[in-house]
């Protein structure tokens, strides 16, 4: 009876039958950050058996406008714990498998064992592609979401039923060259929509109801409000290779030494390497803005020629490496990259 009333709105527009579907599937989710979070919520309301939640993040106060799945309370807590906790007191008859490690080539195949699904709410381009190529090998859909600025994209792929994501997207690109969520913002509305798409796609694929956006990939605008699909094609020697090939690595972006600090020296000489939209809203008093496509174009701040220290920084650390790579390479010795960049920045002077 406790089935029947928890479920029975579901049940009276699909039947038992598919609600025992969902009783007996096994979805593998990666990421309990924005799109995981109404993904989540979501599976575990509708009743999907067993739910593995991969993730290696903390969660942070800065989360919480988006990922709605955690708490201020859970400050500080593992990501998959405490969406987890959330997920329990909305249905206690879920079974939760718990995966607090970052997914890698060497331990996909234990993360993602019996799964009949995964969904992907990554936040880079090698956990995608880990994702991609470890369900085109077991057979099971893959569904996927991404965000950028006030756009998104979402589709199902499934190697020998339609494209997959490699089709798409062939290769990760370096490190840096797509902003990340702390670096382009993102609004929580925007991303509850394609996380709550991802799980009705996951609902559709695992019931057999519906047309899953299998073939066809749904952008949004959320600033118009509009959704369109663009077509996609299977390329079956893509496929063959994700079955066949080892996969390919992405090469580390930086191949010199960087020395990074996480405290701004005293008197010490600031670039701002970010984009111009970016220093806008945030920037540490007193530094110099010279975006990083400037300087691997070959432009050289001349503040750098100082014998003061000269600490390069972005959101994050990542193009600030890239910075003092490419800059050390010129002949310019003794730059350091700001670990963490301004977001470490920012929560020191919290």
């Amino acid at each position: 009876m406790t089935d029947l009333i928890r479920y029975r709105r579901q049940i009276t527009l699909f039947g038992a039958e598919n609600q025992r579907k969902l009783a007996d599937a096994h979805v593998a989710v990666i990421g309990a950050g924005g799109l995981g979070s109404p993904a989540l919520l979501y599976l575990a309301g509708a009743g999907v058996g067993t739910v593995t939640i991969i993730d290696d993040d903390v969660v942070d106060t800065s989360n919480l406008h988006r990922q709605v799945i955690h708490t201020t309370a859970g400050v500080g807590r593992p990501k998959a714990e405490s969406a987890a906790e959330a997920m329990r007191e909305l249905n206690p008859e879920v079974s939760l498998r718990l995966f607090a490690q970052r997914l890698t080539w060497a331990n996909a195949r234990e993360a993602f064992e019996g799964a009949d699904l995964i969904m992907d709410g990554a936040d880079n381009f090698d956990t995608r592609h880990i994702a991609s190529t470890s369900a085109a090998r077991l057979g099971i859909p893959h569904v996927w979401g991404s965000i950028l600025g006030h756009e998104a994209q979402t589709s199902v792929f499934w190697a020998g039923h339609g494209p997959v994501y490699e089709d798409v997207f062939a290769a990760p690109p370096p490190p840096g060259a797509v902003p990340s969520c702390s670096q382009a913002g993102v609004l929580g509305p925007l991303v509850g929509v394609i996380g709550s798409t991802m799980a009705l796609e996951a609902l559709k694929l695992l019931t057999g109801l519906g047309t899953p956006l299998l073939g066809r990939l749904g952008y949004y605008d959320g600033m118009a409000g509009t959704w369109e699909y663009v077509p996609l094609t299977a390329n079956p020697a893509v496929t063959r290779r994700l079955l066949s090939e080892e996969p390919a690595r992405q090469e580390p972006a930086v191949t010199v030494s960087v020395a990074e600090v996480d405290e701004i020296p005293e008197n010490a000489v600031l670039i701002d390497v970010r984009e111009l939209e970016e220093v806008a809203h945030f920037a540490i008093p007193g530094s110099v803005h010279v975006p990083l496509g400037e300087i691997l174009a070959g432009t050289v701040p001349a503040e750098i020629d100082t014998e003061r220290p000269v600490v390069v920084y972005c959101a994050g650390g990542v193009r600030s490496a890239r910075a003092v790579e490419a800059l050390t390479k010129q002949g310019h010795a003794g730059l350091l990259s700001l670990r963490g960049g301004i977001d470490a920045w920012l929560e020191a002077q919290a």
